[in-house]
This record gives structure tokens, C-alpha cells and sequence, in this order.
């Protein structure tokens, strides 16, 4: 008894669920659908293209100065910032020992002089008697070698007393350049060695009112950029300050980073008010393309392609050769016009010719379906309430 009772129990579950669903399919009004179109304007519009990268701000010319010879920093006549003049004193190292290397240089030449005035009257003796056959030639010759040699001598020991002269002119250390010091390096009383390496002293910028931006552009990038175009960049010291500049230099050395190729951009960074300093980051856009008050319409237009489906029954179509179109709705016509296309952006396409200004051309087509279920919808389930309606594209 018990087992009649639970399959009079599904069986009564089973012809509820197939009369509603009976219900459900029979008792929904068909819908009927609305085409709209959206149409846009052929408008004159501005089109770019941009690269974006990051770089660094540094000044055109920098000049590292260090010193040729080895001593002690005996005294220091600028600091950092310090403005200072091409030919300006700025260090001076301890003269001691190139002062002794100097007089010791001249002595050596005084010396050498002296051999050589010797030798010159000796050799002239030994000419005279050989000539009168009175001395042998190998003793001739060997005065006429004394000679020479008396005046190589004096001929280094010249050198020697110039090249511990220019030695000593090296301790006074002067600007190659009108400039700021950006860094200094050493102190007073600090010891300098040249033995291998030029030692870095200070580090002199020329002009910080006219800088430049090295930045690091992808190699996926780089093809369109070229010197001349127009650059936007920020720094993160003055968030809200758009800074100018133009593409001087694309330079063909290539640098790999962790398996990543660029190529470094010099870009030009005016700096009047000298808010940019050495260092600082730039986040960089390079106009690649600038096009202004071209004819354009926005790029989804060229893609709207109808179809009898989508257009309706109430409606015809005329069509057109060409690979690029446009179309406009004329009454219940949607006409085609072939175009011929520009530059784009990606947003919006320039139309060289084909559609006139103003123009409104179709850029999408809008299904909208009113009444009963959407047959082309997913089917629900017969229990929960259907949606009175939504709109779909084609």
C-alpha cells in the first residue's frame, strides 16, 4: 500500500511539471522585434598615435672632471650647486713633490747643457786635428758620438723638465666648462692616486634650463619613431605639471634587460623654470602620427556589414564594389558607398574620399524584441519568471 501511495505521489509530480511546461510553451505571446540604427556623423576629428615609455632626465652637456696626477687634495674652492666659469680654479692638490720633480728636471737639463757645450768643443778639437792628420779616425769618430750623444741628452732632459712642468699645472684643478657642479667626489686632505684610472673630482652640468629626457622605447615601438615628433611627459616631483619636448635622437644601440629589447630615445626638455632635475623619472608619450581637422568617422562604421536578417523584411539593400563602405539609411533603403581610407588610430579611420562632412553613416544595427520568449534565447526554466525584454546587436 505504502508503494501505490509514492508512485501515485510522482506521477501526479510529473503531469504538474508537463502542464506547466504546456502552459509556458502555448500560453506566450510571440514577439516582435524593433530594428534601430545607430548612425554617427563624418566629422573632422584629430587622429594620433602614441608610444608610451619611461626615461630618465638628465642634463645635454655634463663633464666629469678628475686629475692626471696622484696627491693630496690641498684645498677646495666649490661646493655642490656651485656655479663656476670655463678656466675657474676649483681644486688645487698638493704641489710638493711636483715641485721637486720640477727643479730636479732642470738641474738634470743644466747638466745635460753643460755635457753637450763639452762635447761640442771637444768634437770641433778633434775635427781640426783630423783634418791635419794628427788624430786617428777612430778618435775622431768616437768625439763626433760623444757629441751626438750630449745632444740627445739635452733633448730629454728638455722633455723631463716640460713634462714635470705640465705635471705641475695638473694639481690646479679648473673647470673645462661654464656649468653648476652637480657632485663632488673628494675632500680637502683626501689623497688622490692616477696610477691606472682617471680619479672623478666633480661632476659639472652646463645648462640646466635646457635638458634632455633618455628614454627606453620597446622594440615593438621603435619603428615609428622618429626625430622631430612631438613628446608629453610628466615627472612624478610635479604630478600635475605636462611637460614639452621633441624627439632629437634615435640611437641604434639596442639594450637587453632580463630578455627585453630597447632602444634609448633622446628627447628635448626645455627647463626655464628649472623644476627638472638630473635624475628624475619621466613617464614619456611620443606622438608617432598627428593628423588634425581630417575627415574621419569612428571605426566601428567601416565594420557594419547587413545582412537580410538583420535589416528586416520592410527594408532593401544596395550595395557597392569595394573592399572599404560605408552605408546610409535612405528611407527604407541602406545604401552603400565605397571609400577610400587614411590614417587611423584605431578609434577613428580617416576618409580621403567617397562621403561628404556631416554625412550620417550606420555604425551598428539594434535588434530590440517586445512580447513573448526570445526563440533565439537560451530556454529557461518553466518556473522562474521570464524577462519582459531586452535589447541584442547584431
Amino acid at each position: 500500500m505504502k508503494k501505490k501511495k509514492i508512485s501515485k505521489i510522482w506521477i501526479f509530480v510529473l503531469l504538474l511539471a508537463i502542464a506547466a511546461i504546456a502552459f509556458w510553451k502555448f500560453s506566450g505571446k510571440e514577439k516582435e522585434e524593433v530594428i534601430n540604427f545607430n548612425t554617427v556623423k563624418v566629422e573632422e576629428a584629430t587622429l594620433q598615435n602614441s608610444v608610451t615609455a619611461t626615461g630618465t632626465i638628465e642634463p645635454v652637456t655634463s663633464v666629469t672632471v678628475g686629475t692626471q696626477v696622484s696627491g693630496i687634495v690641498n684645498k677646495l674652492y666649490v661646493d655642490y650647486n656651485s656655479e663656476v666659469k670655463k678656466g675657474q680654479v676649483i681644486a688645487e692638490l698638493d704641489k710638493t713633490n711636483l715641485i721637486s720633480e720640477l727643479n730636479t728636471a732642470k738641474a738634470n737639463l743644466s747638466s745635460a747643457q753643460s755635457t753637450l757645450n763639452y762635447q761640442e768643443t771637444n768634437y770641433k778639437r778633434y775635427q781640426t786635428l783630423f783634418n791635419k792628420g794628427l788624430v786617428s779616425a777612430d778618435d775622431f769618430e768616437n768625439a763626433q758620438l760623444s757629441f751626438r750623444q750630449a745632444q740627445d741628452q739635452l733633448a730629454q732632459a728638455s722633455e723631463n723638465v716640460r713634462r714635470a712642468q705640465t705635471n705641475l699645472g695638473y694639481a690646479t684643478i679648473t673647470s673645462p666648462i661654464d656649468g653648476i657642479v652637480l657632485s663632488k667626489s673628494v675632500e680637502e686632505g683626501q689623497t688622490v692616486a692616477a696610477s691606472f684610472n682617471t680619479p672623478e673630482l666633480f661632476k659639472i652640468a652646463k645648462d640646466l634650463t635646457n635638458m634632455q629626457v633618455v628614454a627606453n622605447v620597446d622594440e615593438a615601438d621603435i619603428g615609428g619613431v622618429k626625430a622631430g615628433e612631438r613628446v608629453t611627459f610628466t615627472v612624478d616631483a610635479f604630478p600635475d605639471d605636462t611637460f614639452q619636448g621633441t624627439v632629437t635622437q634615435v640611437r641604434q644601440e639596442a639594450t637587453t634587460t632580463n630578455n627585453v629589447v630597447t632602444y634609448e630615445v633622446v628627447i628635448s626638455a626645455p627647463n626655464p623654470q628649472l623644476k627638472l632635475k638630473p635624475g628624475l623619472t619621466a613617464s614619456v608619450t611620443i606622438y608617432t602620427f598627428e593628423r588634425y581637422g581630417v575627415l574621419c568617422v569612428p571605426s566601428k562604421a567601416l565594420r557594419f556589414t547587413p545582412t537580410p536578417e538583420t535589416i528586416g523584411k520592410q527594408r532593401k539593400m544596395v550595395d557597392c564594389e569595394g573592399k572599404n563602405k560605408l552605408w546610409t539609411l535612405e528611407g527604407n533603403v541602406l545604401k552603400a558607398h565605397p571609400v577610400k581610407l587614411g590614417q587611423s588610430d584605431g578609434t577613428n579611420t580617416e576618409i580621403v574620399s567617397g562621403v561628404s562632412k556631416g554625412m550620417e553613416v550606420i555604425s551598428e544595427v539594434e535588434v530590440m524584441t517586445e512580447g513573448g520568449p526570445d526563440m533565439g534565447e537560451t530556454e529557461r526554466s518553466p518556473f522562474a519568471p521570464g524577462p519582459p525584454g531586452r535589447n541584442k546587436k547584431k
